[in-house]
């Protein structure tokens, strides 16, 4: 790639970022419910560490939208403290990926009485852990609580999530491993993987070993322990 392809490339993953973000602002306003779980065995403090994120999928190197996400992930990472380099200079390589699955349908009845286990989000539990990336337009299940009646509604429920490895460069020692997933009905990744990335940053690197269920609203984030 030519130094005049890889700055347009870059300029439009950068202005594109705010962008991502604001829209991010809009649609989390509801509450953005995830589930977190962060393992770490001596992470290094920031002080002198440099890092890079690169994609655990080699599918999706070098591909616009990682690059877009992983920009996400880079500004975490300097928030902490870290200073971004090369992958081939720096001490520490962030390993990322992300999916959302191919949803699964839901049918309820409504003005029942009876409560649909979806609205519960955490209904279900962890999805498996490879992903699926659609490839098709995107599209989502919906109930109106103003519609009169009893009907049988369908939809789709989708679970999204994050992969977030750390690993020592020079030895390939692992640091930091991190999952975050959520329930929705929609499987845009414009819209998932920013929120799963704030959520995995929330307190971060946590508690090895704990599990905490995370909201994200324009304003605050709550967080509570989860049972396992």
């Amino acid at each position: 790639m030519t130094k005049t392809s890889h700055f347009s490339a870059r300029a439009l993953k950068t202005a594109a970022v705010p962008l991502l973000l604001a829209s991010l602002a809009a649609c989390a306003s509801p509450g953005f419910k995830a589930d977190v779980s962060r393992f770490q065995a001596q992470l290094p403090a920031p002080a002198g560490e440099t890092f890079a994120v690169v994609a655990d999928d080699p599918a999706l190197a070098g591909g616009l939208e990682f690059a877009l996400y992983a920009d996400l992930v880079e500004a975490q990472m300097e928030r902490l403290g870290y200073k971004q380099a090369e992958p081939d200079q720096a001490s520490l390589l962030v390993r990322f990926d992300y999916g959302v699955d191919n949803g699964r349908e839901r049918v309820r009845t409504t003005n029942t009485g009876f409560r649909d286990p979806f609205w519960d989000p955490w209904y279900g539990g962890y999805y498996r852990s490879r992903f699926w990336r659609p490839r098709s337009a995107w599209g989502y299940g919906f109930y109106d609580p103003w519609f009169g009646g009893s009907e049988v509604q369908s939809y789709t429920v989708y679970t999204s999530g994050i992969d977030l490895k750390i690993d020592r460069a020079a030895n390939g020692e692992r640091l930091f491993e991190g999952k975050a997933q959520a329930v929705s009905t929609s499987n845009r990744l414009q819209h998932l993987v920013p929120n799963l990335v704030e959520a995995m940053f929330v307190d971060f690197p946590g508690n090895s070993g704990e599990t905490l269920r995370i909201t994200i609203k324009p304003e605050e984030t709550k967080v509570r322990r989860v049972e396992n």
